[in-house]
């Protein structure tokens, strides 16, 4: 079958397929045709990575555009909703105007209505859903991209309810999933009512073994010889034998996983030195650029390790690395240019980084509930091997795992080889999930009754898999009552009915915890102040009737301020009415201990160091600290206190280097936190508004300092375009402290402060409204540029002036530091 046989694409795409060189579809995408994917028709398409599934969901999305319709494409991954709108904005010349929406919980995305493809992830659809975006209203066409991520606990319960949703709205909605192979592809197609397209063809053949002690031993019986030299490792010996083969016109790159981010620098370092010495002169320029271009993003230990690995053809990829570092190397590796990345198993979650040779390095990581090193689940060993192999580039693709002794060897093939991945599972009936989808599902109406929600839960993966009616009933009676203690919901008889603040909270995509502890944590800090707190303080825990869970720790609803009370009063902490002072500090620990965000964990000698801190600065926290004997709440307590340290050093002015030293982590994992204490800030500004609590702009401050990383003084300068945290510290130190001295100030001296660059000095006099910014014949002012030089560089330690006034505690050991790599 070719695409000049399809009659429902719009005109000139087919010939644009065939000039792309698919002049037929594959097999599983001729078995989506014939089941009706371009004719409106739902399918799940559940074949290998490099099958072309993306190309089974472009027909059905296409097709839907020529027949009038809207299409949504659902990711799991910021970095693949770019990486997919890149890759649509091809049609765009046949009239097909593509848009991607990730960010803004609380926005309708009202602008998205003109597109005809819109790309999103899940939690930014469910989003959308519930803020009434009304474009949805006319989707024709959803494509869920890895729904078998429905198993993950994460983020897999928001697209079974997000699909749920999509499907309640539009009757007759087109749903297109797409899914590594699994074993129970059939499931997920009955749930969708969905026809199945199963297969586990390849453009090229994928070879899977394992290395034991000079070979590979494939999964066919085959071998391939791979000398392990005196003193070398496996993984280089693999590295360096796909590098050496030149079959199909180019050197084989290869793709490493190990099971952590320590563990991918440490091997792209050793790496490199496999790598460099097969370079061309060609590609060492261009590698060299490369990793000036990385030296560019971040003043970071991470960064600079990262660029000296780039320079020698390699790369290590995890979480922790900013996300113009991510997008880099991968651009680099998909051209060939990195020959080999060393990577967490994140990369193998969707984003297109195909290689000639993966090596699966290590088959297990760290689990807590197991108490130990665990294995990888054959879904997630298979998704890594899938990478292995792209066509037009690769005669063949090779995954090879490697074992230390024969037994070893055994365990690898029965695991992983042989095995059939593992069946996809609902995780929706639980309560962390089931919190924040329940409000959500009352405040957007699409159940007013107890009945009427179970019946719309009904609609579920997880209902279509259990026979268990009396468990997710349990869970939702347990929700239900706990976001009526909390005011998110009334109840009257039957009926259900989101309060003002469960809209609002359902609307801010908090999950429901997250909001009760933010408002009893404003309400003490406005009450404190002598402010009105709105209604009284109440334990965010509370059941319907005001008090205890009857079982708190079975429904999941314990906090500390329980523990605290549990143990027989405020416990050791703050929380004593006028004692409290409202600082930064404390509104950064109030949302760091949230369920929705990640905290730093504590390293060894970290609990003593914080417990100090924590008395030390006693006063400041919102709340009832949990007693110090109560170990888990403790050190969660104490974990959220370092996370909020690292927010106050980075409001503080405290360089990223110094950051990322200090805590341990990377640029990525900063951004990250940051990130998320902006968006729950905002939130918390927009609950202390909605409460009538006097404390709005104190959370205001907060948020603005965590989002622009500045102190109090720098916070009017750091609102004007093009100007960031330093370049706000270099004006203020020349002199100019504020917009409008900004947009009256001498010329030379603006251009002094900012290092002589002219047209960097345009943009920002043009940004604040200077009538006339050109830089023609000023000349920088040398006593402006010596005062931003010496503010901008701070103290030995690496601190500007603002930071060094601040408390900023003592140095840390590094290490890894957060739970960010597979999040």
């Amino acid at each position: 079958m070719k695409p000049s046989d399809l009659s429902t694409l719009p005109d000139g795409v087919p010939g644009a397929l065939e000039a792309e060189g698919i002049e037929e579809f594959y097999p599983p995408q001729a078995d989506a045709v014939e089941k009706g994917v371009a004719d409106g028709e739902s399918v799940v398409a559940s074949v290998p990575t490099a099958s072309g599934k993306t190309l089974i969901a472009e027909l059905a999305m296409l097709s839907a555009v020529k027949r009038g319709g809207k299409a949504l494409y659902i990711v799991p991954l910021r970095a693949l909703a770019s990486e997919k709108k890149a890759e649509f904005e091809r049609w765009e010349e046949y009239g097909v105007d593509v848009g991607v929406s990730t960010g803004n919980y609380d926005s309708d995305g009202e602008w998205l209505a003109s597109r005809d493809v819109i790309v999103a992830t899940s939690e930014k659809v469910d989003s959308l859903v519930r803020n009434g975006a009304p474009w949805v209203d006319d989707l024709t066409c959803v494509v869920a991209d890895e729904v078998h991520l429905v198993d993950d606990s994460g983020r897999g319960p928001t697209l079974e309810v997000t699909l749920a949703k999509l499907r309640r709205i539009t009757r007759d909605l087109q749903v297109v999933a797409l899914s590594a192979t699994v074993g129970n592809a059939d499931e997920v197609a009955d749930w969708l009512d969905a026809a199945l397209v199963e297969s586990d063809w390849r453009p090229i053949e994928l070879k899977t073994g394992v290395h034991y002690g000079n070979a590979i031993n494939f999964a066919d019986g085959s071998q391939r010889e791979v000398p392990v030299g005196s003193g070398e490792k496996p993984t280089a010996a693999l590295v360096a034998d796909a590098l050496d083969e030149t079959e199909g016109g180019t050197r084989g790159s290869s793709l490493v996983f190990v099971n952590s981010r320590r563990n991918a620098e440490g091997a792209a370092k050793r790496l490199a030195d496999v790598t460099a010495e097969r370079l061309e002169p060609g590609e060492k320029r261009e590698l060299e650029e490369l990793a000036r271009e990385i030296r560019d993003v971040s003043d970071t230990d991470t960064s600079e390790d990262l660029a000296d690995c780039v320079r020698n053809g390699a790369a290590f990829h995890h979480a922790g690395l900013a996300g113009e570092h991510r997008s880099l190397v991968e651009d680099a590796f998909r051209d060939r240019l990195i020959k080999c990345i060393c990577a967490t198993p994140t990369l193998a979650a969707g984003v297109n980084t195909p290689a000639r040779r993966v090596i699966v390095r290590d088959w297990k990581r760290y689990d807590g509930e197991f108490g130990g090193m665990a294995p990888l689940d054959t879904l997630e060993v298979h998704q890594m091997m899938g990478r292995a192999g792209r066509p037009g580039l690769d005669p063949y693709g090779e995954a090879v795992l490697l074992a230390k002794d024969r037994d070893t060897m055994d365990e690898l093939f029965e695991r992983y080889l042989w095995a059939e991945p593992e069946a996809v599972q609902s995780k929706l009936a639980a309560e962390p999930a089931l919190r924040t989808h329940v409000l959500a599902t009352v405040a957007s109406g699409f159940a007013t009754t107890r009945e009427g929600l179970l019946a719309f839960l009904d609609r579920t993966l997880y209902a279509s898999q259990t026979d268990d009616d009396d468990r997710l009933a349990e869970v939702t009676d347990r929700v239900l009552e706990y976001l009526e203690a909390n005011e998110f919901l009334d109840r009257d008889g039957d009926t259900l009915t989101a309060t003002g603040i469960g809209h609002t909270v359902s609307r801010l995509y908090l999950d429901p915890m997250s909001a009760a502890e933010i408002v009893d944590g404003l309400r003490e800090g406005a009450a404190a102040g002598g402010a009105s707190a709105g209604s009284k303080p109440r334990s965010s825990q509370a059941n319907a009737a005001g008090g205890a869970p009857d079982d708190p720790e079975e429904a999941g609803f314990v906090t500390g301020s329980d523990l605290a009370a549990d143990a027989g009063g405020d416990g050791d902490g703050a929380g004593d009415g006028d004692d409290v002072e409202l600082t930064p500090l404390g509104l950064y620990h109030l949302v760091a201990r949230t369920p929705d965000m990640y905290q730093l964990y504590l390293k060894s000698g970290d609990r003593e160091r914080y417990e100090e801190q924590f008395y030390e600065r006693e006063a400041e926290f919102l709340g009832h600290a949990p007693s110090e004997f109560e170990d888990v709440a403790w050190e969660d307590w104490l974990a959220a206190l370092k996370t909020a340290r690292l927010l106050e050093d980075w409001a503080s002015e405290l360089d990223e280097d110094v950051i990322t030293e200090r805590y341990g982590v990377g640029p990525g994992d900063i951004r990250g936190k940051v990130d998320t204490a902006e968006w729950l800030l905002g939130a918390a500004e927009q609950l202390a508004n909605e409460l009538d609590l006097d404390v709005v702009l104190d959370v205001r401050e907060a948020r603005k300092r965590v989002e622009y990383g500045v102190s109090e003084e720098l916070l009017d300068l750091t609102g004007v375009r093009g100007v960031g945290r330093k370049r706000a510290r270099r004006l203020f130190e020349a002199g100019i402290e504020t917009r409008a001295e900004l947009r009256e100030a001498d010329k030379s001296v603006v251009l002094g402060a900012l290092r002589g660059r002219e047209k960097t000095a345009e943009n920002v006099l043009r940004a604040v409204g200077r009538g006339d910014p050109s830089m023609d014949d000023v000349e920088s002012d040398a006593a402006a540029s010596a005062a931003a030089t010496a503010g901008s560089e701070g103290d030995s330690a690496g601190r500007s002036p603002a930071s060094s006034r601040a408390e900023s505690g003592d140095d840390e050991d590094g290490g890894q530091a957060t739970f960010g790599d597979f999040s």
